[in-house]
């Protein structure tokens, strides 16, 4: 059996994002989400999810291009700039200070687990049931993140995480992507045995795979197409990013501006192929029994 979580990535960057994840889930075509703990529009977005209890909700957790929920002055100073306040805005500049001495640093690592509990309590404060876990940027397919991340979301209750490699039916599957983006993609594969290791080390499930991270800026309907009739026996997540390009889009500074509409429009395709189940990960890994919102 061929099932499909389809993930919209950045729930509370803008109200334009927030609407298309909206639509999408009420049209049947989306399941799932990770929302933001501090961007623009979180609290809309909290308020909206809180209302929907049919839509999949987890936590995207942000340690680059975006502001910390922790002090960066006084709690996380190697994280984020003590001046700004805010993550480093490159994730190759995230990366040289995580590995700067060539093993990482263990006060970098800390503060990661710290960030991670922070932002995952903020939003099980607010009575949401987080389903999963992933990272802006796909942060925590390198060890050094993953580990105290899946740390500070194990103590919150959460089993599920996301699995950022692309799958090799799918990279096959994907002919529209940039060259440089396929051997991006293609050489981060290398990370994934460390990966399912350390997953599976620290009791969590995941998915086979992902399926459209090497189309992120290119994914449309034909490639949905091109995916959904190549998707074999198991459970794998579609990495979607739709949204409204509109004035707080552009001001957000997101390299996704009008790929954003494109993909809103192009996940209408997956009404095309009712034999693929859609589920949320509460469906794929239910919560453990008597799990509760922090408070």
């Amino acid at each position: 059996m061929s099932r499909l979580i389809v993930n919209a990535d950045d729930f509370g960057l803008t109200a334009g994002i927030n609407r298309a994840i909206a639509e999408l889930h009420r049209a049947g075509v989306l399941t799932s989400t990770t929302l933001m703990a501090r961007a623009a529009a979180t609290e809309e977005a909290i308020e909206m999810a809180c209302a929907t209890p049919s839509l999949g909700v987890g936590c995207h957790v942000v340690l680059v291009d975006g502001e910390p929920v922790l002090s960066a002055r006084q709690r996380i100073p190697h994280l984020a700039d003590p001046v700004t306040g805010r993550f480093q805005p490159k994730l190759p500049a995230f990366l040289r200070s995580l590995y700067r001495y060539g093993n990482p640093s263990r006060s970098f690592v800390r503060e990661i687990e710290a960030e991670a509990a922070a932002q995952i309590d903020r939003l099980q404060s607010r009575g949401l049931c987080l389903t999963h876990i992933d990272t802006h940027k796909h942060t925590h397919m390198f060890p050094a993140v993953l580990r105290p991340v899946l740390r500070a979301a194990r103590a919150a209750g959460i089993r599920a995480v996301r699995n950022p490699f692309e799958t090799q039916w799918s990279l096959r599957a994907t002919p529209g992507a940039p060259w440089i983006r396929r051997t991006e993609v293609s050489l981060l594969r290398l990370l994934e045995p460390a990966f399912r290791r350390i997953v599976a080390e620290e009791g969590f499930t995941t998915t086979d795979g992902a399926v459209g991270v090497l189309a992120t800026g290119t994914l449309d309907a034909a490639t949905i197409a091109l995916l959904a009739s190549a998707l074999p026996d198991g459970t794998f997540e579609l990495v979607s990013h739709p949204g409204y390009n509109d004035a707080d889009l552009a001001g957000a500074h997101t390299r996704l501006l009008a790929s954003r509409e494109t993909e809103r429009e192009a996940l209408h395709a997956l009404k095309q192929f009712p034999a693929i189940e859609l589920i949320s990960f509460a469906q794929f890994n239910p919560p453990e029994a008597g799990a509760q919102p922090l408070t």
